[in-house]
């Protein structure tokens, strides 16, 4: 049976919606995917400072923010389909929605992007709060995309997600283990907001700059990097704690933009090496699957792959929809899961004590 879905994902670095329109199949347990249509929504200046101001609103504004924010986005949905053509060849619409608060020791999350005004504004089923469940049972409720690596892109040995976090995935010994790693595109657009631009366009900025070894060694000095996985970074880790420390070493950005993309990719590195001794992972000649908006920035991924190279691990690049899209296709299959009413959350990945089966179900469709 081919499933026909949208996957949503709003990721920690502001950039906009991702939504993909793609077909899953599964077949003897095996599956796949085609990416039919993609775009990107960007947000609004408001848009953008109303969910990145969210964890300082009270009770009622953050609701209220929950529910406009749901129905922004099923608009967003709508005139996607409207665009494409798709109306009727839609089955369901899974939403990662806007990390806000993230408190796994204190068994909460909070995803903004109320599911039941997505269904009212599409019509159609809709697969939203994706991490609760896991959070419910004692998790991280995070990484979750590791289900969509493992169901569909199972060859590949370490997979890389360099979003507003940068996260590792690996396989071992048939499970598979994923964690945040540190922070990425968050910060590094960030740096770049005094020069009313989004963001460093293909790290030319960096490219130009020198490295500071005093920020490099206090930056891989914060605790959160000493800690074992199962972990998870909130976003106010990047925004609250790094970015101010960047920004206290008095650099100029390319230079704050240089250390910090070194420090990207020096971490990348060390996770890997650190994997393969206590894991007793072998990594030479091994592919590592870099994907996420980072994975466009030339720089970023050349320093990556020369760090990766000194231990005898290879970078690939996919093609670039995948590398845009890939996490809003794992919502999709998310959402297929969880209709099927299978687990799509890995206990090994979060922590959890059990495997879960995460997502609430809100029917938008007539009876």
């Amino acid at each position: 049976m081919v499933y026909k879905a949208i996957g949503l994902m709003s990721g920690s670095s502001l950039d906009g919606l991702d939504i993909a329109y793609v077909h899953l199949q599964e077949t003897g347990g095996k599956w796949s995917v085609d990416i039919l249509h993609a775009t990107t929504v960007p947000y609004s200046d408001e848009w953008h400072d109303r969910l990145k101001n969210a964890i300082r609103l009270n009770a009622m504004d953050y609701l209220l923010l929950h529910a406009d924010y749901g129905h922004f986005i099923g608009r967003a949905v709508n005139q996607f389909i409207e665009e494409y053509g798709l109306w009727h060849k839609v089955d369901m619409i899974a939403s990662h929605g806007h990390t806000s608060f993230h408190l796994p020791l204190r068994q909460m999350t909070g995803q903004l992007g109320d599911g039941a005004a997505i269904a009212a504004e599409t019509g159609l089923p809709v697969i939203s709060d994706l991490r609760a469940m896991d959070i419910a049972f004692g998790g991280q409720g995070a990484p979750i995309v590791p289900i969509g690596e493992k169901l569909l892109l199972g060859e590949y040995a370490f997979l890389l997600n360099l979003g507003g976090i940068a996260n590792l995935s690996f396989r071992h010994n048939g499970h598979y283990y994923a964690y945040d790693v540190c922070p990425a595109n968050r910060v590094l657009n960030m740096l770049v907001q005094p020069l009313k631009v989004s963001m460093d366009f293909d790290g030319a900025l960096a490219a130009d700059g020198h490295t500071s070894a005093p920020l490099l060694r206090q930056l891989e000095a914060l605790d959160y990097y000493g800690l074992p996985f199962p972990k998870s970074l909130s976003n106010d880790f990047g925004t609250d704690v790094v970015f101010p420390l960047v920004k206290a070493a008095g650099l100029s950005i390319p230079d704050a933009l240089r250390t910090f993309v070194d420090h990207i990719a020096l971490q990348i590195r060390k996770e890997v090496a650190t994997l393969s001794e206590k894991e007793n992972i072998p990594i030479a000649g091994q592919r590592l699957l870099a994907t996420g908006g980072g994975a466009l920035n030339s720089f970023l991924v050349r320093r990556i792959a020369e760090e990766l190279a000194n231990i005898g691990v290879t970078l690939v690049v996919p093609e670039k929809k995948l590398v845009e899209y890939k996490e809003a296709v794992v919502m999709a299959l998310i959402g297929v899961l969880r209709w099927r009413e299978e687990y799509n959350v890995m206990s090994t990945v979060t922590g959890a004590s059990r495997d879960s089966i995460g997502g609430a179900l809100w029917l938008g469709t007539e009876a």
